[in-house]
């Protein structure tokens, strides 16, 4: 799958009919409800459900641990040989684009959407933006992805991190111990 950016940055009004009609919140609520009293040896039934949610035919090869959360999934674009572990919370209102070979650990959470920080305006409009996680993009283990940002090619976003800027492609490779950890100075400790 090539990954691009795919989606514009929008505002949803929350005043008027297009809040109002709240059918696909609700249907993606149900969807996740039923993905998750799956079990992890479920994946054909847990892929059958998850291309319903987004509308798109996942293959074989997309895994997913439940529990699932997501608020819509009909912008939810996947890759081949996705891994989303457990507890992952995907909303997709902005436009979320998983590329092929990304790996989600446990307890992530990508929000596309958001309120403004202006509190005259907070309940005025939901901002959606686009995330693009590229390929070969490992998401470690509580991580939050904040909507407009590209996490590039082979990159990580490590542990418990909050990233709300790109993260740029191909990150150099590290060999041996960091600089300044005793190690690098000969020791044995």
């Amino acid at each position: 799958m090539d990954v691009e950016r795919p989606f514009d940055s929008n505002r949803v009004p929350t005043r008027g009919p297009e809040w109002e009609n709240m059918a696909a919140v609700k249907r993606a609520m149900r969807l996740t409800a039923k993905i998750n009293r799956l079990t992890f040896d479920d994946g054909a039934k847990i892929r059958e459900l998850f291309s319903e949610l987004t509308g798109k035919q996942v293959d074989d090869t997309f895994t997913l641990i439940p529990p699932f959360y997501s608020a819509y999934g009909l912008d939810l674009r996947v890759g081949h040989r996705v891994f989303i572990n457990q507890c992952c919370t995907l909303y997709d209102m902005g436009g979320l684009t998983i590329g092929d070979l990304v790996m989600i650990g446990p307890n992530v959470t990508i929000l596309t959407s958001g309120h403004s920080v202006d509190p005259t305006q907070r309940r005025a409009y939901i901002e959606a933006k686009p995330i693009v996680l590229e390929r070969n993009v490992w998401i470690a283990a509580g991580a939050t992805i904040i909507g407009g940002v590209t996490v590039g090619r082979n990159s990580v976003v490590g542990a418990g991190a909050v990233v709300t800027k790109d993260v740029p492609p191909n990150p150099p490779g590290r060999r041996g111990p960091r600089p300044g950890h005793p190690r690098a100075r000969g020791s044995r400790h």
